[in-house]
């Protein structure tokens, strides 16, 4: 069975998701981001980078494998089962671009203009500014790009649906809202609808501790 560590976090949802959406069986442990629990002694030795989530398949191509980004246990769940990733082509290239925008635009973006308006030590007009205005642009390319598709890679739903979900879903977090962005917006009712989606969701926030 896959182990997954992880915590309610928008990085960390994309596995489970991706996990019920291929139907395969895994077992989900809490690291509780916001007591440090990442940068315990046990878990850096899984992750030296001391970050969630981090993938332990114990029938990897190679024997036990311990993986960590979240978008590349998104690409190696997609190609030990052979689906949400096209084999080749456009398709496939599509995902990429949007795997590769999510990495380097839209999640940093939205981490940082989270951090700068909820965590920072000091007030930072002009980081916040920054951090605020990208988030709100890229969401916007996004939505350009969903004018015309079904999904953010083309007509079907892939692991680049899963990985801006996860961002999207903590939007709040980052202060930024859908009231400009009315295909994200759709998109992200529909992609919320889908039954592992909601599984997903469920079992993440089940980490959060109630008390």
């Amino acid at each position: 069975m896959i182990d997954v560590y992880a915590f309610a976090t928008p990085n960390s949802v994309k596995v489970p998701i991706a996990l019920e959406e291929l139907g395969l069986p895994y077992a989900l442990h809490g690291i509780n981001v916001r007591k440090g629990e990442q940068k315990a002694p046990d878990f850096v030795a899984l992750n030296p980078n001391a970050k969630v989530p981090v993938l332990v398949d114990p029938e990897g191509p190679d024997g036990r494998l311990v993986l960590t980004e979240s978008a590349a246990i998104l690409i190696y769940l997609a190609e030990k089962t052979g689906r949400l990733l096209p084999l080749h082509g456009t398709g496939r290239a599509r995902v990429f671009e949007q795997l590769f925008f999510h990495a380097s635009g839209l999640g940093p973006a939205f981490g940082q203009s989270g951090f700068f308006q909820r965590q920072a030590a000091e007030p930072q007009p002009l980081a916040i500014q920054r951090f605020s205005t990208e988030a709100r642009r890229t969401l916007g390319v996004l939505d350009g790009v969903l004018a015309d598709r079904a999904f953010v890679a083309g007509d079907d739903f892939t692991i680049a649906d899963i990985a801006h979900f996860g961002w999207l879903w903590r939007r709040e977090f980052a202060g930024v809202t859908f009231d400009e962005t009315p295909h994200v917006a759709a998109w992200f009712e529909k992609v919320s609808a889908r039954p592992a989606v909601q599984r997903a969701l469920d079992r993440a926030n089940a980490l959060i501790p109630q008390s």
